[in-house]
């Protein structure tokens, strides 16, 4: 029983206000752009009465003119309270020129409601008072306690004193059972003055449920649809319902503003409310609205209860705007030291950065430099393997031609045969053969090593200029620059080598750079580059 209670309890108070959540932010949004197009509306009202005062121009009869009149009072009742006053005064002289009883005392109670919404308090009451209560048609009599009841609700909250609140509500309780046995019971008008009473005796929930049917019959963007949008939420609010009593302050705040109606009570309820909500930048801009309407109409009454509330709601906002001002400072103030450590950060990253690519050149040349040394390193081994095997095949060849040498010349000496070792020893033919075997052995194990080396060497020459030699083999000016290309630059090495004088040498060397492509004193470092081992 206890949770089909609570489940009903939430489906009842809690579900509408979820519910209305997202309505209230539309309605919001909506009457943020009814406010700002609030001089297209109050345009549109005074275009209404110029056509209604054009037509009091043409008023044949006081009759006509009376009836103008009383329809100029009724747009100006809400809109202009002075207007309102003037043509009232008017349908008084007009209801007297007339005799017309009726017409006078119509007048007389517009006037008495006027004077109390424009916060003319005395005035009002001298009226009201200056009507004689017992002459008044049925339906005037209703008018005549209506206007006393808004009389002292409109003064209850000017004098905003508990002490003459309850004498007011008291007389409020009497007119309003008089009006009440005037009207048919459960006519729209008897219902609503009930709903008043049953708020009056805190029966709330009652209160709201009358109040609801009754609000589901008036016309939406009419005068009606406001004040019965206003009385719900003023119920609500005391039910505690904060959702649906936002939801109907809205309701009636768009519909006074898009009327034109300058005598409302809603926008400054609703800046009251979302003051105490924490939304005190529209707080502030709907009670701002609320005091130029309230000058605009020229309520004093009005004013004076915007007064009580207005510094507050301003000082409000004057603080939060200039805290934002502040927090605005401190943040330009943060985003500015941020800006100089990024500098400063960018700074040191991009120096950082510079010293790392320039170690990373460095890195790189060295490791280019390591790969030459490793290339020459390579290229010495390779050169090392291969002439120290020649060259040790040479020795053990010439220790064997030595050795057969010494037993040729032993077995001559011993046989006397001198004259043949002297024949022998006078010919070139042996040490020629021998040394022609030597730059054979030479040639082919240099171009073991260098296997392009004439073609590449070739490439250094000019067209016209370029060797053709047998395969295997160099001539005495290749032979230069292959033992130049060996690492052997020094002349002398390489005319003893060859069996040649320095300055023939030099000559061969000369004759060959004459061919060069390329300037003579280059062209060395370019042999000494021919055939380079590839780069790991």
């Amino acid at each position: 029983m206890k949770k089909t209670l609570l489940t009903v309890f939430y489906l009842l108070f809690l579900l509408p206000c979820v519910f209305s959540e997202s309505e209230v932010d539309s309605l919001l949004s909506v009457l943020d752009n009814t406010i700002a197009a609030r001089k297209r509306y109050t345009a549109d009202k005074e275009k209404k009465i110029l056509t209604i005062k054009a037509k009091l121009n043409s008023a044949l009869s006081l009759e006509d003119k009376f009836h103008i009149q009383d329809q100029l009072i009724a747009e100006y009742q809400s809109f202009k309270c002075d207007s309102a006053l003037a043509y009232v005064d008017r349908n008084i002289r007009v209801a007297s020129a007339l005799g017309n009883q009726e017409y006078l005392h119509n007048s007389r109670l517009k006037q008495a409601f006027v004077l109390s919404i424009s916060g003319l308090f005395t005035p009002a009451l001298r009226v009201l008072e200056s009507i004689d209560y017992s002459s008044l048609l049925s339906y005037q009599k209703v008018l005549y306690c209506w206007s006393y009841i808004r009389y002292n609700e409109n003064l209850i909250k000017y004098m905003d004193d508990r002490t003459y609140e309850k004498i007011y509500l008291e007389e409020n309780n009497r007119y309003r059972d008089s009006l009440m046995a005037l009207l048919t019971p459960g006519s729209d008008m008897y219902l609503k003055e009930q709903a008043f009473k049953l708020s009056a005796q805190k029966a709330y929930s009652r209160s709201a449920a009358v109040q609801l049917k009754l609000f589901e019959k008036e016309q939406p963007n009419s005068h009606g649809y406001a004040m019965s949008a206003m009385g719900l939420a003023t119920v609500y609010k005391a039910l505690g319902n904060v959702g649906l009593e936002e939801k109907y302050l809205l309701l009636a705040a768009i519909t006074d503003v898009q009327l034109a109606v300058k005598e409302n009570e809603s926008l400054l309820a609703l800046a009251v409310y979302l003051y105490k909500k924490g939304d005190v930048e529209r707080a502030f801009n709907y009670i701002q609205a609320s005091l130029e309407d309230a000058n605009f109409y020229n309520s004093r009454f009005r004013n004076t209860v915007i007064a009580r509330v207005h510094p507050i709601i301003e000082a409000t906002y004057l603080a939060k705007i200039e805290q934002q001002k502040r927090n605005l400072r401190l943040y330009a103030l943060a985003i500015s030291v941020f800006v100089a450590i990024l500098i400063v950060t960018l700074y040191l990253l991009y120096k950082q950065m510079r010293i790392v690519s320039k170690s990373r050149k460095e890195l790189r040349n060295i490791n280019d430099e390591l790969v030459a040394v490793n290339q020459k390193l390579d290229e010495a081994n390779l050169i090392r393997e291969r002439y120290i095997g020649y060259y040790i095949n040479q020795c053990a060849v010439y220790l064997d031609k030595l050795e057969e040498y010494r037993k040729y010349v032993h077995r001559k000496i011993k046989a006397g045969q001198t004259e043949d070792l002297q024949k022998l020893s006078s010919s070139k033919v042996v040490l020629e053969r021998d040394v022609e075997a030597l730059y054979n052995d030479f040639d082919e194990t240099f171009f073991e090593v260098y296997p392009n080396f004439v073609h590449e060497f070739n490439g250094l020459l000019k067209e016209s200029e370029r060797y053709t030699l047998k395969k295997g083999q160099l001539n005495t000016e290749l032979r230069i620059f292959a033992l130049i290309r060996l690492g052997i630059t020094d002349v002398n090495q390489i005319a003893t080598f060859l069996r040649y004088s320095i300055q023939t040498i030099y000559n061969y060397k000369s004759k060959v750079k004459g061919k060069a492509l390329c300037e003579s004193d280059h062209f060395e470092d370019k042999v000494k580059k021919i055939g380079s081992l590839p780069r790991k």
